[in-house]
């Protein structure tokens, strides 16, 4: 690759190439405080190529690769390389990453304690955690949480927040305008932005907590808190998870630990601020 960068976030080290230099130079501006060892090997491996030699320069096209690959993905052009770059982050960390049980979740914590919050895209997961993660939380991250085999320790994995849509002005309005990302107009997912975790949160990345509330939300329709038993939580974090199959008995016992030693809760509101509260209503009452 013509151009690269080397980063961390969390247990994760990448490495990512291109062809062209603008996206390395939008990941380098927005992982600038993050940290990076380049005399370790990478774990995970991001490759944005062109598949034809002419379209670096004539309509340039962005495919995603690296060490693991989706061949019927489709190119992104090259004003959405920064997406691309984060997208293939997450692909090789969603299909190869082995050593915890991966859990398609954001996460906050207080004093040692997760939160993890577990929903399809557009349950307001993501923001929710941004906006907790910018009071009394740590945003532990808003893509995957990691629970670790054999401590049972959630891990963080603090990349920048993906916020889509609405979520943009809402954060925009709370935020320093040198945490946001550039504008991404027309996605294939709708506008998007990206935020960069606050200082505390990126230096405390290695720093796990043990899960003790596990929430799945919904925006939208009025607010309601329904308690959720063992069984149908293990099924929802089953679906949630890219690598459980992966994982086998180890994936298996991880999670069933998780789900009898966590309570879960169904969460719905209608706007941020009644999410907040429903989540600090819920930690008052059952993380202990």
């Amino acid at each position: 690759m013509r151009h690269s960068a080397r980063i961390q976030v969390g247990p994760v080290r990448f490495r990512i190439g291109s062809d062209w230099r603008a996206p390395i130079a939008a990941i380098e501006a927005l992982y600038a405080d993050y940290p990076r060892d380049d005399a370790r090997p990478a774990d995970a491996t991001v490759r944005l190529f062109a598949a034809r030699p002419w379209r670096r320069w004539l309509r340039p096209s962005v495919h995603i690769g690296g060490d693991f690959v989706v061949p019927d993905a489709l190119p992104l052009p090259l004003a959405m390389g920064l997406l691309a770059a984060e997208m293939g982050m997450n692909l090789q960390v969603a299909l190869g990453w082995r050593r915890h049980l991966l859990l398609h979740a954001s996460a906050v914590a207080r004093d040692g304690r997760a939160v993890i919050l577990s929903g399809e895209s557009g349950s307001g997961k993501s923001t929710l955690a941004a906006l907790l993660g910018e009071g009394d939380w740590r945003l532990m991250g808003d893509e995957f949480t990691l629970i670790d085999p054999a401590s049972g320790d959630a891990l963080a994995f603090p990349r920048v927040v993906s916020l889509k849509n609405e979520a943009i002005a809402e954060m925009t309005a709370r935020v320093d305008a040198a945490r946001m990302g550039p504008l991404l107009v027309g996605t294939p997912k709708g506008d998007i932005r990206h935020l960069v975790p606050r200082a505390d949160a990126i230096a405390a990345m290695h720093v796990p907590a043990r899960p003790a509330l596990i929430l799945f939300p919904r925006f939208g329709g009025e607010a309601a808190i329904e308690p959720m038993g063992e069984g149908e939580a293990f099924v929802r974090l089953t679906e949630a998870s890219t690598n459980y199959t992966a994982l086998g008995e180890a994936g298996f016992a991880a999670l069933a630990r998780l789900v009898r030693g966590t309570p879960a809760f169904g969460i719905s509101y209608p706007d941020s601020a009644t999410g907040m509260a429903l989540v600090e209503r819920l930690w008052a009452e059952t993380a202990r």
